[in-house]
């Protein structure tokens, strides 16, 4: 016990260093006439941020763990098991979570013939991080708003959420852990929130994918434009408000803005923005497999039912912004309809007679793994298999009595 109390005076040492040295003199000054401090923090007194641009955690996980009806511990444990079946689906299965890193002995070419999941890319990330933190110690203290409340202490991350997962991972998931449950944060005070600040840490770090890059936009205009930023997990409606809002409605913000995006251009920023009128479903799977702004650029275009279809072809197929294109711009728009013999055809009717005139170029096995892979459950897969069926017999019998 000795030893890790040496540990922790250490540690609490360096940072005080650290800080001394990052914000020394009149920086150092200023630091603390803010009220900022650098302390450590037990671990279960940290949240965070239900708001956050950037999803650490698959939506689904997302939203029941900041509905409380997860613990970080099951909510990395959901993760575990959703990464450990799509790697099984690709015939790559893991038991221990540090099979995940890679092998220096091993010079197979697996990864390129086997794309990993989002979901399996998303663990071993973290992983990656718990082993560096494990052996380097965590060198970037978290920021934290401070929102506690009498004398029960809480505090939200304003920034660091990837090591505030990697370090719950590194506790409850990796053995070996010898830490004392505490994470080193910046404290900062509950009047000193600024989404700014943590969009210019978010866009300064690992690159935030479009659709991160769209609630990141909807956050810094909702707020430049006065709307309350709630304190729970939201769904997208909430980012939508922002496509009634305008950089040119607050033009004193609009440099400050665009500088925390990234300093990106005001046609970017509103391009980014415009993703958010995407289904929830597409902006999901366009979220989860980080697909770029441009390739999504045309399907809002199209009617809402229709974005998932499209968004699932471009993951399936690596479809180019210029194929994309070309798909919007050929096919009738949906809600548009194509007269023949009087009666009006469906798009789906369309893409059905495409698919049979092409059904040559794929096989039995492809078909079953593609519906396994987008379904993941063999009997809704067979039931969709049966439903086709059936439609295509009483097209056959259709045609039998013309």
């Amino acid at each position: 016990m000795s030893g890790k109390r040496d540990n922790t005076a250490k540690l609490d040492a360096l940072l005080a260093s650290v800080t001394e040295d990052i914000l020394g003199g009149e920086a150092l000054a200023e630091f603390q006439e803010h009220g900022l401090r650098v302390e450590r923090i037990l671990l279960e007194l940290v949240r965070p941020d239900p708001i956050q641009p950037r999803r650490v955690l698959p939506e689904r996980i997302y939203h029941a763990f900041h509905d409380n009806r997860l613990t970080p511990t099951q909510a990395l444990r959901e993760l575990v098991q959703m990464a450990q079946l799509a790697a099984r689906q690709k015939g790559r299965p893991f038991d221990g979570l540090l099979d995940l890193l890679p092998n220096p002995d091993d010079e197979g070419d697996d990864e390129q013939k086997s794309p990993v999941s989002p979901e399996e890319a998303l663990l071993r990330d973290l992983v990656n991080l718990a082993i560096t933190i494990r052996d380097d110690g965590q060198v970037n203290p978290l920021t934290v708003v401070d929102v506690s409340q009498g004398v029960m202490r809480q505090f939200r991350i304003e920034t660091g959420e990837r090591r505030y997962w990697a370090t719950w991972l590194l506790r409850d998931f990796i053995a070996g852990y010898t830490g004392d449950g505490m994470i080193p944060c910046i404290i900062i005070p509950a009047e000193s929130y600024s989404p700014f600040r943590q969009a210019k840490e978010n866009t300064a770090r690992t690159s935030l994918s479009a659709i991160a890059m769209a609630r990141q936009a909807a956050l810094l205009l909702l707020t430049v434009h006065g709307y309350e930023l709630p304190a729970s997990s939201v769904t997208n409606d909430f980012y939508r408000q922002a496509l009634d809002l305008h950089l040119r409605g607050k033009p004193e913000y609009a440099a400050e803005v665009l500088t925390a995006m990234g300093g990106i251009s005001k046609m970017h920023f509103s391009r980014y923005k415009a993703l958010l009128q995407l289904s929830d479903e597409a902006l999901e799977l366009a979220d989860r497999h980080n697909l770029e702004e441009r390739r999504l650029r045309c399907v809002i275009g199209l009617d809402s039912q229709y974005h998932t279809e499209l968004v699932r072809q471009i993951i399936d197929l690596n479809l180019t912004s210029k194929q994309i294109r070309e798909i919007c711009e050929s096919e009738k728009l949906p809600g548009e309809e194509v007269d023949v013999s009087s009666e009006k055809l469906s798009r789906t009717a369309l893409q059905l007679a495409r698919i049979a005139r092409n059904s040559m170029n794929t096989s039995s096995k492809e078909v079953a793994q593609a519906l396994l892979e987008q379904e993941k459950n063999p009997h809704l897969a067979r039931a969709h298999i049966q439903t086709l069926r059936k439609l295509l017999d009483e097209a056959e019998q259709y045609l039998l009595e013309d």
